[in-house]
């Protein structure tokens, strides 16, 4: 009788043992399962990969049609507008290398980690290879509709590609990288209206973009010290701030000389643009914007203004006569 009370016993431990056992084999492999992003989520997860939201720099594409006064050419404008949809696939497809390079460091970063697809997970490194081979296959159709302007989105890409893996890493090369993709937005412009650029045109967005990179890099150091990029620790706010007052100046300088001297009729434009300086590096220290020149236009409805109202002014003074 004892011994048969003792084996249901051991019977009834080898049973709750093995129950328990798997029960937390279970709960193991339920916790370190990867999550499973559904299809909707993972769509709006490639659509953020491709910042859309960034496609307002591509904007400078469009300035040659307004100072070459082509804006009211139905040819023109589909031209500048087919160029300016290539250079945001082409701006998309530089943002997803440049996140595929950076996924541990954003993972580590205080708001990347959340902000990026690939750093938060919501996208595989599968998807976005998939989505990057679907860029360039546009620009390469893009090359039977617009061949000059592929040229230089090649020159772009080349240049970003070299940013992403090297350039990046050097100080004050860094910063004329940017400023040149965006001379590159201009003068693809130029290519789709097969039309001059001003040297002063060149020189003036030389210098804005110097000045919005060296803000940006300024607002990197003070929000995030030297963690969020290695080149940070090669610079100080002083030097930075010194870089974007220089460019500033520049830009004025520049553009009121382009103005007097080729369309003297947009003077009335040089206050506007004197206002918009002002403007953006007020927002950058009462509100700590410009780590996204984006962000901090369309956040601020008088920079909004301040460039709606320099566009109607462009197209009032260079409106064709009769």
């Amino acid at each position: 009788m004892t011994i048969s009370v003792r084996s249901n016993c051991l019977i009834n431990l080898s049973c709750r043992h093995q129950f328990t056992g798997n029960f937390i084999q279970s709960d193991f492999t339920m916790h370190n399962a990867i999550p499973a992003h559904p299809p909707v989520a993972q769509i709006l997860g490639l659509i953020k990969l491709m910042r859309l939201k960034q496609w307002v720099k591509n904007g400078f594409v469009l300035a040659p049609l307004i100072f070459a006064g082509e804006f009211l050419n139905p040819t023109a404008i589909s031209q500048a507008l087919s160029a300016f949809l290539l250079f945001c696939v082409a701006s998309s497809a530089t943002y997803i290398i440049n996140d595929m390079h950076d996924v541990q460091r954003d993972r580590r970063h205080p708001t990347k980690c959340k902000s990026r697809p690939l750093a938060a997970g919501s996208v595989s490194t599968a998807a976005a290879f998939i989505l990057l081979g679907c860029l360039y296959c546009i620009l390469v159709f893009g090359w039977l509709v617009a061949p000059k302007v592929i040229l230089v989105i090649a020159a772009y890409l080349a240049l970003n590609l070299a940013y992403t893996f090297v350039l990046k890493h050097q100080p004050v090369v860094d910063i004329f990288v940017i400023a040149i993709g965006f001379v590159l937005r201009v003068y693809a412009g130029a290519m789709a209206l097969d039309v001059p650029v001003s040297s002063w045109m060149f020189i003036t967005t030389l210098c804005l973009a110097l000045y919005l990179a060296a803000v940006k890099r300024r607002q990197e150091l003070s929000r995030s010290g030297t963690e969020g990029r290695k080149v940070l620790e090669r610079y100080s706010v002083a030097l930075v701030d010194r870089y974007a007052e220089m460019s500033a100046t520049g830009a004025l300088l520049f553009y009121s000389m382009f103005v007097m001297s080729a369309k003297p009729a947009l003077v009335i434009t040089v206050p506007l643009v004197l206002f918009g300086l002002f403007r953006y590096w007020f927002v950058v220290e009462a509100f700590d914007g410009g780590e996204s020149p984006t962000d901090a236009l369309l956040t601020d409805w008088q920079l909004l203004v301040t460039v709606l109202l320099w566009g109607v002014a462009c197209g009032w003074a260079l409106w064709p006569a009769g």
